[in-house]
């Protein structure tokens, strides 16, 4: 589904502002990895926000999540403090891990491990092409 330009608009926003707060609230680092803001998304009537977060290096992403999960009150509270003249109510926070860079780290070892195949048996690639 697509966003409209307010969902947009709102979504960065509470991104910008999350960011800092997450860094002001000691959040930006969890057990040893570093969480990052990855994108916010706005629902059309404007009163949820899913928050997808990035956790690099940390050494249970869940237990990561679960930390923050626990703080949501305060970081609410600390955004609607920021956003209260540009926003009417605040919006519903929901967080979900983003996978997507554990995802292309995955790919990057499959190709390497198919070159490296491919390295070790040179002539195979020969006889698929004769078959």
């Amino acid at each position: 589904m697509q966003e409209n330009k307010r969902q947009k608009q709102i979504g960065g926003l509470i991104n910008e502002e999350l960011a800092t707060i997450f860094q002001l609230l000691g959040l930006n680092i969890i057990d040893g990895g570093m969480v990052s803001i990855s994108s916010v998304k706005v629902t059309p009537d404007l009163l949820e926000a899913r928050v997808y977060l990035s956790i690099f290096n940390a050494k249970d992403n869940k237990a990561a999540l679960k930390k923050i999960e626990e703080r949501a009150w305060e970081i609410k509270k600390e955004l609607a403090a920021r956003v209260k003249h540009q926003l009417r109510r605040i919006p519903e926070m929901k967080y979900f891990l983003d996978d997507t860079l554990d995802h292309v780290f995955k790919m990057e070892e499959l190709f390497k491990q198919i070159k490296k195949e491919e390295g070790e048996n040179p002539q195979g690639e020969g006889q698929a092409q004769n078959d």
